[in-house]
C-alpha cells in the first residue's frame, strides 16, 4: 500500500499511538578507521544529529551502544534518551536491534528503528512515518528509497516477537520481507539513503555541505 509523503509538521503529539525510537549506535566503524558516530557534519556529530532528530517525535528514544560506549554516551549530554549497552555488538545489527526492542516500554505501541549514520534522515521524515502509522494502524511502515527498503522502519508491537527471534545481521529485513504485503510504504529520494561507511563517504558529505 504505497502512500507518498506530504509536508507535515516537524513535531507530532506523542500521546497518539505512542512510538518509541531505537537508534542503533553500537558498531565499531571498522571501514571508517575511527568511530564514525563522533564525526561532525555541519557542526554536529552524526550521533547527536540522529538522536536529537529522533527526540522531536519519539518517546522514549533508546540508544543502543557497544563500541566505545562511554565516549558515545558522553556525546549525548543534555539530550533525552535511554542507553542500552549491547555487549554482543560485534555479532551484527540484529543483536543491537533486539536489545533496543527489549527496552521499549509497554506503553509504546510501536518502535521506529534508525541507523545513527544515516545523516540525511530528517525530523520531517520521522514525523511523516509516524503519521502514516497513526493514520492507518499498519503493523509495519517501510521507508523506500527508489526501490530500496531501508531504515527508518516502524514496527508495531505485534511484530516485536518476530524481531526478537531473528538470526543473522539483516536489521529486520526478514520481518519486512514476510510482512511487506501488509505494510505502508513511504517513498523518499534515493539520495536520502546515504550512510557513512568509508572515509570517502564522509568527504563527499562534507563537500556537499560546503565544509572542509
Amino acid at each position: 500500500m504505497n502512500q507518498p509523503p506530504s509536508p507535515e509538521p516537524s513535531t507530532l503529539p506523542k500521546s497518539a499511538s505512542r512510538v518509541a525510537g531505537v537508534v542503533l549506535a553500537a558498531g565499531s566503524s571498522t571501514r571508517m578507521g575511527r568511530n564514525k558516530l563522533l564525526l561532525e557534519l555541519d557542526g554536529e556529530s552524526l550521533l547527536r544529529r540522529a538522536v536529537s532528530r529522533a527526540a522531536a517525535n519519539l518517546d522514549p528514544v533508546i540508544v543502543v551502544v557497544g563500541f566505545e560506549a562511554d565516549r558515545v554516551l558522553e556525546e549525548l549530554a543534555g539530550l533525552p534518551y535511554r542507553a542500552v549497552v549491547n555487549p554482543d555488538y560485534q555479532q551484527g545489527l540484529n543483536r543491537s536491534l533486539q536489545a533496543g526492542i527489549r527496552a521499549v516500554p509497554a506503553v509504546a505501541a510501536g518502535a521506529l528503528i534508525m541507523l545513527a549514520d544515516m545523516h540525511q534522515v530528517t525530523t520531517e521524515m520521522i514525523a511523516t512515518i509516524i503519521l502514516r502509522y497513526q493514520e492507518t494502524g499498519a503493523r509495519l511502515v517501510i521507508s523506500n528509497y527508489d526501490g530500496v527498503d531501508a531504515p527508518p522502519m516502524l514496527y508495531g508491537r505485534s511484530l516485536f516477537a518476530e524481531l526478537e527471534a531473528m538470526r543473522g545481521s539483516g536489521c529486520g529485513k526478514d520481518v519486512v520481507r514476510r510482512h511487506r504485503s501488509e505494510a505502508v510504504v513511504v517513498s523518499w529520494p534515493a539520495a536520502a539513503l546515504a550512510d557513512l561507511d568509508l572515509p570517502e563517504d564522509y568527504d563527499r558529505a562534507r563537500a556537499k555541505l560546503g565544509t572542509s
